[in-house]
């Protein structure tokens, strides 16, 4: 009876023992905002201001009027400034829920374009916009951790709520772009 006893309260810890110290799990979604953030970041700034090897506002303006976004420059525009301002919301945990949805949208309007080609193409397929749309809508949900500037408001532990804004925030704005072309 004693060893049954034993490992019930085993049992009963072992899940705290699983779960990544809150250090860690800090530092882990320090390193995904990061990287994605700023890597969407950068990416907004090659549209906006031609940084990092981009084309600038004109260049890409062109390229979404081809792909049936006109006027192009407004749109290029509108993509670049939500690039650009989520992925730095999302590096520095900066009103995450708002940040996730600007990135959400405009990965909306990339799945839609690449719908056609297929989920894994070499270029252009899906793969990538639903990876950082879903990132986006995870570091929302989850929250942006301790090593955040939104440690101090309520949101900074995530929850649905923050999860819904994003994606419902996100799929609007994507909603309002798609109609508008």
């Amino acid at each position: 009876m004693k060893l049954l006893a034993e490992r019930r309260s085993e049992a009963d810890t072992r899940p705290h023992d699983l779960r990544a110290p809150p250090l860690a799990t800090d530092l882990g979604l320090l390193l995904l905002r990061l990287s994605v953030g700023l890597l969407l970041a950068g990416h907004g700034a090659q549209k906006l201001f031609g940084l990092f090897g981009g084309s600038g506002l004109a260049a890409t303006g062109k390229g979404f009027a081809a792909l049936g976004y006109r006027p192009g420059e407004v749109y290029a525009g509108v993509a670049g400034v939500s690039e650009t301002l989520g992925g730095l919301g999302l590096a520095l945990g900066f009103l995450t829920p708002l940040a996730a949805a600007a990135l959400i949208g405009v990965m909306i309007n990339a799945m839609v374009l690449a719908v056609p080609k297929g989920l894994w193409v070499i270029s252009g397929g899906l793969e990538y916009p639903l990876c950082i749309a879903a990132v986006a809508l995870s570091i929302a949900a989850i929250g942006p951790g301790n090593f955040a500037l939104d440690r101090f408001f309520r949101w900074r532990d995530g929850g649905l709520t923050c999860a819904a804004v994003a994606l419902g925030a996100g799929g609007l704005g994507a909603a309002i772009v798609l109609l508008a072309t």
